[in-house]
């Protein structure tokens, strides 16, 4: 980006050599267009520019790229974009372009921001800024291919280029090449040890190689430096790299029982004000995470024995409202974890035969697969909340974490919620605080070192509909069928790398919960969960199949996935 500055800043000193009202332009062109001044004044400086109303075209054009930046400083995306929309329709730049394709990939609009790398490039001349912020897009997207080849452009153009040598070893870290990603890192560090942001990475790869005291010095260091000298890059959004450094360091801290750090650290984090995608993710764990840790008993040891697995044929162990199970051991690292929910016996709303027979067969599945099962039948909001969050806690040091859920779920505002036995749903009343919020449980698992798969069969009706529709026009909710694709976290960041998730119908649709003893969804699954050597895309693609097949196209199921590899529920 400083090269693409440095071009508009040759254009922007012709403005100000013009004759007329030379004294107000001497005085405000350079406050407005050059990339040291403060946000507040570089905004200032150039609204009072475009006040004059004496440029026109390109100079114009100019202008508005310069408060762009002054947008971007304060971390206000949507202005960034509307100034840098204007100055490409006045005069089509390659700064204009990336300044607004990188303004799309902080609010985590990936697919823009890529169609806007495209048209910089196209201008030319090839830029190796710009392939490197293109393929920070990809690697939003979790294409992380195609990023590595876009970092590579930009190190063949700028064989130091410090942060193109750090995301790419994000890029291979995702893939699981942790070596290869901690050769980008030390390579990063080694051009600029002054950086938080490589050590800060650098910390997420000794977390996945279980190395927490390295992780933990990686993380304590970079947030001395991000504290002592903060980024000046006007690409880097404000607070990220701290409100990073406090959240890896914290996953750190709890990975090795050490909750009270960890409190203090995700408590940082959550003190500090988020503007871009990224950090409003890393907030939304800290959120959870700080919640179980704080609910915590004694401390996990840092090495943990294995717990002791549920044999594959004995009975399974469940939860119900009225006495709720103890608490799973401490997982140790490497372990895999499932948290099983079958709800379908309502107090208020409609009942549903199937769900504590789907839940008890996907159960044995998996328990006959090797993994530890936590599993709860027909629980209430206590239980089914206790549950969540002692399985959360736990995941923390899991391998792969695997969640199904089958009951009754509701989208409220385009966030997903399912709901426990005993909530009442009533119009006026705040509905959604007695109900699991989808996104928590998405947020809590967001740490980019586990695989998660998560499973929802929770489309089959909405109970809400008869009382969202008498609440009228006064109503503080809004319900509607199936539920919503979750996009997010619930704050615009964009589903956690390494996870897959899965519906039993397309969003906003209505599932079935079947004729016989098992919904179509659950059929299936149960069925092909246990099949050595299949991946678990192709599973879900055989699951497809047959609920097409069995409900005569009626219901398809649906699934996403940011997973970093190929995964095998079932050994080969």
């Amino acid at each position: 980006m400083r090269r693409l500055l440095v071009a508009l800043s040759l254009l922007a000193a012709t403005l100000w050599s013009a004759p007329a009202v030379a004294q107000a332009r001497n005085q405000l062109g350079p406050l407005c267009t050059t990339d040291t001044t403060p946000a507040e004044q570089m905004i200032d400086a150039c609204n009072k520019i475009i006040a004059l109303k004496v440029f026109r075209g390109e100079q114009l054009a100019t202008i508005h790229f310069w408060r762009a930046v002054g947008w971007n400083k304060k971390g206000d995306y949507s202005k960034v974009i509307a100034d840098a929309t204007e100055a490409i329709r006045l005069r089509p730049s390659q700064a204009a372009y990336n300044l607004r394709g990188s303004a799309y990939y902080d609010k985590g609009d990936y697919e823009i921001a890529i169609t806007d790398f495209d048209d910089a490039l196209t201008l030319g001349p090839p830029s190796g800024t710009i392939f490197h912020n293109r393929g920070n897009a990809w690697r939003g997207k979790h294409d992380y291919a195609k990023a590595i080849a876009d970092y590579d452009m930009a190190i063949k153009a700028d064989p130091k280029s410090v942060f193109s040598f750090q995301n790419r070893g994000i890029s291979k870290q995702a893939l699981g090449d942790l070596d290869g990603a901690l050769a980008d890192i030390n390579q990063a560090i080694r051009l600029d040890p002054s950086l938080p942001q490589p050590l800060i990475n650098r910390t997420a790869i000794w977390r996945a190689k279980g190395d927490l005291d390295r992780a933990i010095a990686d993380g304590s260091e970079a947030i001395r430096l991000a504290k002592e000298r903060p980024p000046v890059n006007i690409m880097t959004p404000p607070n990220s790299v701290l409100i990073s450094g406090y959240t890896h360091r914290a996953l750190a801290y709890e990975a090795k029982g050490d909750y009270a750090r960890a409190r203090d650290d995700y408590q940082a984090t959550l003190a500090i004000v988020a503007s871009d995608a990224g950090s409003k993710a890393n907030q939304a764990t800290a959120k959870v995470r700080l919640s179980l840790v704080t609910d915590a008993g004694a401390p996990i040891p840092r090495d943990a024995p294995s717990p002791t697995t549920q044999p594959a044929n004995s009975p399974a162990p469940q939860q119900t409202g009225a006495a709720p199970a103890p608490s799973p051991a401490p997982a140790a690292r490497g372990a895999r974890m499932a948290l099983i929910i079958g709800n379908g016996g309502y107090d208020h709303v409609k009942a549903l035969p199937n769900p504590a027979n789907d839940a008890r067969a996907v159960a044995k599945s998996l328990r006959d697969i090797g993994f530890t099962v936590s599993e709860g039948i027909d629980l209430d909001r206590a239980a089914m909340q206790k549950m969540t969050r002692d399985f959360l806690r736990e995941a923390a040091r899991a391998q792969v974490a695997v969640v199904y859920y089958a009951g009754h779920g509701v989208q409220v505002d385009g966030r997903n919620y399912l709901i426990p036995v005993d909530v009442a749903l009533k119009p006026g009343t705040a509905m959604t605080e007695a109900m699991i919020d989808m996104d928590t449980i998405m947020a809590g698992l967001d740490d980019q070192v586990r695989t998660n798969i998560l499973i929802f069969d929770a489309c089959r009706n909405n109970p809400m509909a008869q009382q969202v529709a008498s609440a009228g026009t006064n109503r503080g909710i809004e319900g509607a069928s199936g539920l919503a694709a979750p996009t997010s976290l619930g704050t615009g960041a964009t589903l956690g790398a390494g996870t897959l998730i899965a519906f039993a119908t397309a969003p906003g649709q209505v599932a079935l919960d079947g004729e016989g003893a098992n919904s179509p969804f659950s059929a299936a699954l149960s069925r092909h969960l246990g099949t050595p050597g299949l991946e678990v895309q192709q599973m879900l693609t055989r699951v497809r199949a047959e609920v097409v097949s069995t409900t005569k196209n009626k219901q398809v199921p649906w699934s996403n996935s940011s997973l970093l590899g190929e995964v095998y529920l079932a050994e080969k």
